[in-house]
Protein backbone atom coordinates (compact mmCIF):
# COMPACT_ATOMS: atom_id res chain seq x y z
CA UNK A 1 0.00 0.00 0.00
CA UNK A 2 0.77 3.85 -0.69
CA UNK A 3 0.76 6.55 1.72
CA UNK A 4 0.94 10.14 0.76
CA UNK A 5 1.81 12.29 3.13
CA UNK A 6 1.67 15.97 2.70
CA UNK A 7 3.81 18.47 4.74
CA UNK A 8 4.30 22.40 4.89
CA UNK A 9 7.33 24.44 5.62
CA UNK A 10 6.32 26.93 8.34
CA UNK A 11 7.84 29.51 10.75
CA UNK A 12 9.63 27.53 13.40
CA UNK A 13 7.75 27.53 16.55
CA UNK A 14 10.38 28.13 18.92
CA UNK A 15 10.52 31.76 16.83
CA UNK A 16 8.62 34.58 18.51
CA UNK A 17 7.08 35.85 15.30
CA UNK A 18 6.58 39.97 14.06
CA UNK A 19 4.77 41.73 11.97
CA UNK A 20 5.46 43.78 8.68
CA UNK A 21 5.49 47.31 9.60
CA UNK A 22 2.89 47.67 6.76
CA UNK A 23 0.35 45.01 8.24
CA UNK A 24 0.36 42.73 5.41
CA UNK A 25 1.35 39.96 6.33
CA UNK A 26 3.99 38.03 8.67
CA UNK A 27 7.71 38.87 8.64
CA UNK A 28 9.74 35.94 7.66
CA UNK A 29 12.70 37.25 6.52
CA UNK A 30 15.99 35.90 7.95
CA UNK A 31 13.83 33.86 10.07
CA UNK A 32 14.28 30.01 10.94
CA UNK A 33 12.09 28.16 9.29
CA UNK A 34 10.85 24.39 9.50
CA UNK A 35 8.67 21.50 8.84
CA UNK A 36 5.00 21.85 10.49
CA UNK A 37 4.75 19.80 13.74
CA UNK A 38 1.59 18.37 12.93
CA UNK A 39 3.00 16.97 9.75
CA UNK A 40 6.29 15.83 10.96
CA UNK A 41 3.97 13.63 12.93
CA UNK A 42 2.23 12.44 10.03
CA UNK A 43 5.64 11.28 8.68
CA UNK A 44 6.27 9.74 11.54
CA UNK A 45 3.58 7.57 11.44
CA UNK A 46 3.69 6.58 7.83
CA UNK A 47 7.34 5.34 8.71
CA UNK A 48 5.99 3.09 11.78
CA UNK A 49 2.99 1.93 9.20
CA UNK A 50 5.80 1.11 6.48
CA UNK A 51 8.00 -1.02 9.30
CA UNK A 52 5.05 -2.38 10.73
CA UNK A 53 4.77 -4.29 6.53
CA UNK A 54 1.58 -2.26 6.24
CA UNK A 55 2.83 0.05 3.57
CA UNK A 56 4.90 -0.51 1.02
CA UNK A 57 6.01 3.26 -0.22
CA UNK A 58 5.94 6.72 1.30
CA UNK A 59 5.38 9.48 -1.13
CA UNK A 60 5.51 13.08 0.68
CA UNK A 61 4.17 16.20 -1.18
CA UNK A 62 4.86 20.06 -0.41
CA UNK A 63 3.18 23.21 -2.01
CA UNK A 64 5.16 26.32 -2.12
CA UNK A 65 8.37 27.88 -3.32
CA UNK A 66 11.60 25.88 -4.34
CA UNK A 67 12.75 26.73 -0.63
CA UNK A 68 10.19 23.81 0.54
CA UNK A 69 12.67 21.21 -1.00
CA UNK A 70 14.41 21.58 2.35
CA UNK A 71 11.31 20.33 4.18
CA UNK A 72 10.77 17.42 2.27
CA UNK A 73 14.40 16.35 2.22
CA UNK A 74 13.47 16.20 6.32
CA UNK A 75 10.92 14.37 5.22
CA UNK A 76 12.96 12.03 3.22
CA UNK A 77 15.61 11.81 6.42
CA UNK A 78 13.19 10.65 8.56
CA UNK A 79 12.25 7.63 6.22
CA UNK A 80 10.37 8.53 3.42
CA UNK A 81 10.58 7.21 -0.03
CA UNK A 82 10.04 9.99 -2.69
CA UNK A 83 9.17 13.74 -2.32
CA UNK A 84 7.19 15.69 -5.12
CA UNK A 85 7.17 19.19 -4.76
CA UNK A 86 4.62 21.93 -6.30
CA UNK A 87 6.32 24.53 -6.43
CA UNK A 88 4.24 27.89 -6.59
CA UNK A 89 4.82 31.83 -7.50
CA UNK A 90 7.98 32.98 -4.56
CA UNK A 91 6.44 35.74 -4.43
CA UNK A 92 6.02 37.10 -1.05
CA UNK A 93 2.02 39.01 -1.75
CA UNK A 94 0.92 35.00 -2.92
CA UNK A 95 -1.09 33.40 -0.42
CA UNK A 96 -1.66 29.40 -0.92
CA UNK A 97 -4.73 29.15 0.30
CA UNK A 98 -6.11 25.50 1.22
CA UNK A 99 -8.77 25.07 -0.92
CA UNK A 100 -6.06 25.27 -3.20
CA UNK A 101 -3.98 23.37 -1.71
CA UNK A 102 -6.82 20.58 -1.42
CA UNK A 103 -7.46 20.94 -5.17
CA UNK A 104 -3.89 20.14 -5.52
CA UNK A 105 -3.47 16.85 -3.17
CA UNK A 106 -6.49 15.68 -4.73
CA UNK A 107 -4.86 15.59 -8.73
CA UNK A 108 -1.67 14.03 -6.70
CA UNK A 109 -4.31 11.35 -5.03
CA UNK A 110 -5.41 10.32 -8.77
CA UNK A 111 -2.41 10.40 -10.25
CA UNK A 112 -0.44 8.25 -7.45
CA UNK A 113 -3.54 6.18 -6.34
CA UNK A 114 -2.46 5.84 -2.43
CA UNK A 115 -4.34 3.77 0.18
CA UNK A 116 -4.28 6.30 2.59
CA UNK A 117 -3.34 9.95 3.28
CA UNK A 118 -1.60 11.29 6.51
CA UNK A 119 -1.19 14.49 6.84
CA UNK A 120 -1.39 17.35 10.27
CA UNK A 121 -4.81 18.35 11.21
CA UNK A 122 -3.47 22.13 10.77
CA UNK A 123 -0.72 23.85 10.20
CA UNK A 124 0.78 26.36 12.90
CA UNK A 125 1.51 29.49 10.57
CA UNK A 126 -2.39 29.61 10.25
CA UNK A 127 -3.93 27.03 12.11
CA UNK A 128 -6.82 26.81 9.38
CA UNK A 129 -7.21 22.97 9.93
CA UNK A 130 -9.08 23.00 6.78
CA UNK A 131 -7.09 20.99 3.84
CA UNK A 132 -7.81 17.50 5.52
CA UNK A 133 -11.39 18.48 5.31
CA UNK A 134 -11.64 19.72 1.82
CA UNK A 135 -9.12 16.60 0.21
CA UNK A 136 -11.71 14.17 1.49
CA UNK A 137 -14.91 15.93 0.09
CA UNK A 138 -12.84 16.69 -3.10
CA UNK A 139 -11.82 13.05 -3.35
CA UNK A 140 -15.04 11.67 -1.62
CA UNK A 141 -12.71 9.32 0.68
CA UNK A 142 -13.62 8.54 4.18
CA UNK A 143 -11.83 11.09 6.60
CA UNK A 144 -11.13 10.16 10.33
CA UNK A 145 -9.63 14.22 11.85
CA UNK A 146 -7.69 14.45 15.34
CA UNK A 147 -5.94 10.43 15.43
CA UNK A 148 -4.27 9.83 18.30
CA UNK A 149 -3.72 6.32 17.65
CA UNK A 150 -3.86 4.47 13.75
CA UNK A 151 -3.93 0.93 12.96
CA UNK A 152 -4.70 -0.42 9.77
CA UNK A 153 -5.99 -3.98 8.70
CA UNK A 154 -7.82 -5.96 6.30
CA UNK A 155 -8.58 -2.71 4.25
CA UNK A 156 -9.53 -0.59 7.05
CA UNK A 157 -8.33 2.02 9.29
CA UNK A 158 -8.99 1.94 13.30
CA UNK A 159 -8.25 5.47 14.51
CA UNK A 160 -8.75 6.69 17.29
CA UNK A 161 -9.88 10.32 18.20
CA UNK A 162 -9.37 12.82 20.37
CA UNK A 163 -12.44 14.63 21.24
CA UNK A 164 -14.21 17.26 23.36
CA UNK A 165 -15.68 14.36 25.67
CA UNK A 166 -12.99 12.05 25.74
CA UNK A 167 -11.82 9.84 23.14
CA UNK A 168 -13.46 8.45 19.98
CA UNK A 169 -12.90 5.19 18.06
CA UNK A 170 -13.95 4.92 14.17
CA UNK A 171 -13.52 2.78 11.43
CA UNK A 172 -13.09 4.04 7.80
CA UNK A 173 -12.28 1.71 4.48
CA UNK A 174 -9.50 2.56 2.71
CA UNK A 175 -9.21 4.95 1.11
CA UNK A 176 -9.41 6.98 3.27
CA UNK A 177 -7.93 10.29 5.08
CA UNK A 178 -6.29 11.07 8.57
CA UNK A 179 -5.43 13.88 9.91
CA UNK A 180 -3.02 13.53 13.19
CA UNK A 181 -3.25 15.26 16.72
CA UNK A 182 -0.28 15.40 18.29
CA UNK A 183 -0.41 12.53 21.07
CA UNK A 184 -0.34 10.39 18.01
CA UNK A 185 3.68 9.89 18.23
CA UNK A 186 6.80 11.29 19.12
CA UNK A 187 9.04 11.88 16.18
CA UNK A 188 12.23 10.44 15.88
CA UNK A 189 15.33 12.30 16.08
CA UNK A 190 16.52 12.42 12.08
CA UNK A 191 20.58 11.15 11.98
CA UNK A 192 22.94 12.18 10.16
CA UNK A 193 23.53 9.12 7.89
CA UNK A 194 20.04 9.36 6.84
CA UNK A 195 20.51 13.00 6.02
CA UNK A 196 23.43 11.80 3.49
CA UNK A 197 20.86 9.00 2.55
CA UNK A 198 17.86 12.04 1.64
CA UNK A 199 19.85 13.79 -0.72
CA UNK A 200 20.00 10.59 -3.23
CA UNK A 201 16.23 9.75 -3.19
CA UNK A 202 13.91 11.31 -5.91
CA UNK A 203 12.42 14.93 -5.50
CA UNK A 204 10.05 15.44 -8.68
CA UNK A 205 9.40 19.23 -9.16
CA UNK A 206 5.53 20.07 -11.00
CA UNK A 207 3.87 23.06 -11.63
CA UNK A 208 -0.08 23.29 -10.54
CA UNK A 209 -0.61 23.83 -14.41
CA UNK A 210 0.59 20.67 -15.13
CA UNK A 211 -2.07 19.21 -12.80
CA UNK A 212 -4.61 21.21 -14.10
CA UNK A 213 -4.96 23.02 -10.72
CA UNK A 214 -5.75 26.83 -10.78
CA UNK A 215 -4.19 28.22 -7.19
CA UNK A 216 -5.62 31.96 -7.91
CA UNK A 217 -6.35 33.23 -3.99
CA UNK A 218 -9.78 33.55 -3.32
CA UNK A 219 -9.82 35.10 0.28
CA UNK A 220 -7.83 38.43 0.57
CA UNK A 221 -6.38 39.46 3.37
CA UNK A 222 -7.26 42.67 4.37
CA UNK A 223 -4.95 43.11 7.31
CA UNK A 224 -2.69 41.26 10.32
CA UNK A 225 -1.92 42.85 13.31
CA UNK A 226 -0.25 41.77 16.77
CA UNK A 227 -2.82 40.40 19.72
CA UNK A 228 -3.83 43.31 21.96
CA UNK A 229 -1.15 43.33 25.21
CA UNK A 230 -2.54 42.09 28.74
CA UNK A 231 -3.30 44.43 31.11
CA UNK A 232 -1.85 44.57 34.19
CA UNK A 233 -3.65 42.39 36.68
CA UNK A 234 -5.52 44.01 40.14
CA UNK A 235 -5.40 43.13 43.51
CA UNK A 236 -8.50 42.95 45.85
CA UNK A 237 -8.95 42.66 49.10
CA UNK A 238 -12.21 39.73 49.53
CA UNK A 239 -14.36 37.89 47.42
CA UNK A 240 -17.23 40.41 47.68
CA UNK A 241 -15.17 43.16 45.82
CA UNK A 242 -13.79 40.72 43.08
CA UNK A 243 -17.66 39.37 42.74
CA UNK A 244 -18.40 42.95 42.75
CA UNK A 245 -15.58 43.76 39.69
CA UNK A 246 -16.59 40.95 37.65
CA UNK A 247 -20.28 42.01 37.57
CA UNK A 248 -19.96 45.72 37.42
CA UNK A 249 -16.66 45.86 35.59
CA UNK A 250 -15.78 43.65 33.48
CA UNK A 251 -19.99 42.50 33.30
CA UNK A 252 -19.00 38.79 32.76
CA UNK A 253 -21.52 37.78 35.60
Amino acid sequence: MKLLVPVKRVVDYNVKVRVKSDGTSVDVAGVKMSMNPFDEIAVEEAVRLKEKGVATEIVVVSCGASACQETLRTALAIGADRAILVETPSDPSFELQPLAVAKILKALIDKEQPGLVILGKQAIDDDCNQTGQMLAALADLPQATFASKVEVLEGKARVTREVDGGLETVEVTLPAVVTTDLRLNEPRYVTLPNIMKAKKKPLETVKPADLGVDVTPRIKTLKVSEPVKRGAGVKVPDVATLVDKLKNEAKVI
